[in-house]
Formats: structure tokens, C-alpha cells, sequence
């Protein structure tokens, strides 16, 4: 009789974590590993195309500058809306809008990026919004959701709602690389990372990797800002000393000198740094 008691236990036992598992799966989780991305490369250099080689040109740059700003496109919309891209592109802008030489900065929705691929699809982008550099953020995210050996209580009701018995880790990458629209040239570039780590219980799982994967972008788009702030005062210096760009300024613009002057751009550098000291 004892036996034959175990034996029901266990048959039951299997049947309720065989069920358990099937819930797991219904709710997305059939993966210990799933993420998002997009490639800069495929999206400029579609069909296999190679970059073309360097051939010692610099890029011109007309003062005040004309910005745009968009996500690569990828398969970024499994985990993302639109209206959370596009704010987390607005926080980058309100961080550059207010530098002396930068007239505008655009942000370009999915739909426009979507349409194409190429450079020819960032030139029909830059003629439409009257652009002169291009910032394209790339994203690399992958969320690792595994068991622990609290999982076991899965097994009942209570657990399955009660019981942090999964991990939930969130590791993201976003890149952000600005380019000269008319000479295709990289300027500069700053990437930013981040990693989340969380638990969650199996039937508040998706709502943890949702809230973990908003958060890593979040976090790792703020960690990129502070970078692509770095590298375009690195980038300004380098105007200066290697001549990697040459500067004039457009009609009306009182930014003093002449062309390939960038005094302005030093003065603003220097009062930059002025700030972050007092700071």
C-alpha cells in the first residue's frame, strides 16, 4: 500500500512539472536565451556590399551643424514600442541641443529607416529634413531567463506565483556612430553598455524580462549620451590638431573666422570644461 502511495506521488509529481513546463513554453520561455539587435553594417552595406576604402578626403562641415538621430532598424520591436524608442532618442537629444554649433537635431521614426537600406536611404532622410550628419544608434541585447533549484515549488499554484525561482538577466549594447552625409565618412562614435540582473517567479516572469529589458535600454542609452558627449569634444580637438574635418560656416552665421576656423568650436570646448570643473 506504501508503495503504491509513492509511486502515485511521483506520477503526479511529473505530470504537474511536465504541466508546469508547458506553461513555461506557452508563456514564451521555451529559450534560456533570447534577445534583439540590429547591425550598422547590414543596414549601410545591404546584400553583402563592402565598405568602400578610404581615400584620404576630409569631410566639410558647415556650422551650425543639421542632425539627425534614428535607431538601426532590426527586430527591435519584439521588446520595444516606437514611443519608447523615440523617447529614449529624445533624452539624447535634449543632452546636444543646446551646444552653440548645432542648429537642430531630428529625430527620424522607424518608418523612415524601414523603407530601405543603404546610404541612398540616408540621403533621401537627410534631403527630406535638410540634414548634414547622420547619428545612427545600433543595439546588440540578450536576456538570459534560467531555473534555480527554487523552480522545483513551480509545481504548485502557490509557487508558481509565490517563488522566485528564475533568473532573469538582461545584458545590453547600444552604439551610436555619427556620420558626414555628404562624404559617407565616419566622424566619431561612443557605445554604451549595460547588465541587469533580477529574479522574478514563473507567472511574473515576461512582465520581469519587459521591465528588464526597457531598463537596460534605458541604461545603456544614458551611458552612451555621456560617451557620445566625450567623443564629440575629443572630435573637435582632433578637427584642430589632425584636420580630420574641415569647418566653415553657413550664410548669416556669426561664428567668426572664415572657412576651416574653428576657433568658436574651442572657445565653446573650453567653456564645456569650465562647467564640468566648477561641477
Amino acid at each position: 500500500m506504501r508503495g503504491q502511495l509513492l509511486r502515485f506521488v511521483a506520477i503526479g509529481l511529473i505530470a504537474s512539472l511536465t504541466g508546469c513546463s508547458g506553461l513555461w513554453q506557452a508563456m514564451g520561455h521555451d529559450s534560456s536565451r533570447q534577445g534583439v539587435s540590429s547591425s550598422l553594417v547590414d543596414f549601410l552595406y545591404p546584400r553583402g556590399e563592402a565598405p568602400p576604402e578610404q581615400d584620404g578626403s576630409v569631410p566639410r562641415l558647415q556650422l551650425p551643424l543639421r542632425a539627425g538621430l534614428a535607431f538601426v532598424p532590426g527586430n527591435l520591436r519584439k521588446g520595444l514600442s516606437e514611443e519608447h524608442k523615440m523617447e529614449l532618442l529624445n533624452r539624447v537629444k535634449q543632452a546636444f541641443q543646446e551646444r552653440e554649433f548645432i542648429q537642430k537635431i531630428e529625430v527620424i521614426p522607424d518608418a523612415y529607416l524601414n523603407s530601405g537600406r543603404g546610404f541612398d536611404t540616408v540621403d533621401q532622410i537627410a534631403r527630406l529634413h535638410g540634414l548634414d550628419v547622420m547619428a545612427l544608434v545600433s543595439y546588440d541585447q540578450v536576456i538570459y531567463a534560467e531555473d534555480t533549484a527554487a523552480s522545483i515549488l513551480y509545481w504548485t499554484i502557490v509557487g508558481a506565483y509565490l517563488i522566485k525561482g528564475s533568473t532573469n538577466d538582461v545584458h545590453t549594447f547600444v552604439d551610436t556612430s555619427v556620420f558626414d552625409i555628404s562624404s559617407r565618412k565616419l566622424l566619431f562614435r561612443a557605445p554604451g553598455t549595460d547588465r541587469l540582473e533580477g529574479k522574478s517567479t514563473l507567472v511574473g516572469s515576461i512582465e520581469t524580462t519587459r521591465r528588464g529589458q526597457e531598463a537596460g535600454f534605458e541604461n545603456a542609452m544614458a551611458d552612451m549620451t555621456t560617451n557620445l558627449e566625450q567623443a564629440l569634444d575629443e572630435f573637435v580637438i582632433q578637427v584642430k590638431r589632425e584636420q580630420v574635418a574641415e569647418v566653415s560656416y553657413r550664410k548669416g552665421y556669426t561664428g567668426g573666422g572664415g572657412a576651416g576656423s574653428i576657433g568658436l568650436l574651442m572657445l565653446l570646448l573650453s567653456i564645456t570644461w569650465i562647467r564640468r570643473f566648477k561641477q
